[in-house]
């Protein structure tokens, strides 16, 4: 006797091979469900319900019950998505079911036209030629009375009249039922790109950037300051250009997270001095100390490094450019 309940007949084909793929699995590593339950860390109620079809298990659960039998967890996960697409598909058409059923309540619950004249309250059957036609409208001692009299003047309209408000209310309710499946499933926002766009302001210079650990400046933020106290150093800086001059080497130093360069002289003397020039600014850096031999700019922002140049003029009097 098998230990597994046949899978509801609704299952879409797909869905329905994945569950029997999980099954197999389960059978050939020899697991009981709660020992599956204590292997992966998914409750026995959750394996209780994807081995039996009435939940697709999610991606986790699957790799976990590939690492506890051990298979191959890429073609149980590929299995898992097409799995997820058709219960998507699924559950999209039971939702339009569902929702067709309640307008159609709706529509029902809406009250019908009114009794035509001369109808009996106490009866739904069809009035009988004598209770249709007006009492005044036969001679007395006819005994087989005039023919069926023609309704009152209007009273076509009036029908009319009815029948056009009844299919304006069941339309109403069916726009009132759509326009809150709408809210429930949006949650009041719209649903649409507008709506999203409104939440989601479009990037802008005053918004702030998100920037990695440590560092304090992007951009303009950055000109005039030290790259190094910024956190634009290290391993977020290039060379993009470098010259020698002298004996000394000059470069233009380049942050791309930051959005900024800078000019740094190494291999230098004492009185030597390196600029960095970008769209009509400057920024300089002197050699000072006796005994030191580098020095550095300040920053400038610039959008990419071939906008930079850095210059140098030594105490020796000597003079060179990056470009």
């Amino acid at each position: 006797m098998t230990r597994w309940k046949a899978l509801p007949d609704e299952l879409d084909p797909q869905v329905r091979e994945f569950a029997s793929r999980l099954r197999r699995l389960v059978d050939r590593g020899g697991l009981s469900v709660a020992a599956l339950a204590d292997r992966t860390g998914y409750s026995r109620t959750s394996w209780d319900r994807y081995l039996n079809g009435r939940l697709l298990a999610p991606k986790g659960a699957v790799v976990a019950l590939a690492e506890v039998t051990g298979t191959d967890p890429a073609h149980l996960v590929t299995m898992w998505e097409l799995a997820e697409r058709a219960w998507s598909r699924s559950e999209l058409r039971h939702d339009r079911t569902m929702e067709a059923i309640r307008v159609s309540r709706a529509r029902a619950a809406l009250p019908g036209p009114a009794p035509a004249p001369g109808a009996s309250h106490a009866t739904q059957s069809p009035p009988s030629p004598a209770q249709a036609e007006p009492r005044d409208a036969a001679a007395p001692g006819d005994a087989g009375g005039p023919p069926p009299a023609a309704p009152p003047a209007g009273g076509g309209d009036r029908a009319r009249g009815r029948r056009r408000a009844v299919m304006f209310l069941a339309g109403l309710a069916g726009a009132l039922v759509l326009i809150g499946a709408v809210f429930h499933v949006t949650g009041g926002n719209g649903g649409g790109k507008a709506a999203g766009a409104a939440k989601s302001p479009s990037p802008s210079v005053s918004t702030p950037q998100k920037l990695p650990p440590g560092v304090k400046c992007a951009g303009a933020s950055c000109t005039g300051k030290d790259a190094e106290s910024m956190g634009c150093s290290g391993d977020l800086v290039t060379t993009a250009r470098s010259v020698t001059v002298g004996t000394a080497l000059l470069e233009v130093r380049y942050s791309r997270t930051c959005g900024a360069a800078w000019g740094r002289i190494t291999r230098a003397a004492q009185g030597d001095e390196v600029r960095v020039v970008a769209g009509g600014r400057q920024e300089t850096g002197t050699i000072t100390a006796a005994g030191d031999t580098i020095a550095y700019t300040p920053m400038i922002a610039v959008g990419d490094a071939d906008r930079a140049k850095a210059c140098a003029t030594l105490a020796s009097g000597r003079q060179g450019c990056t470009r």
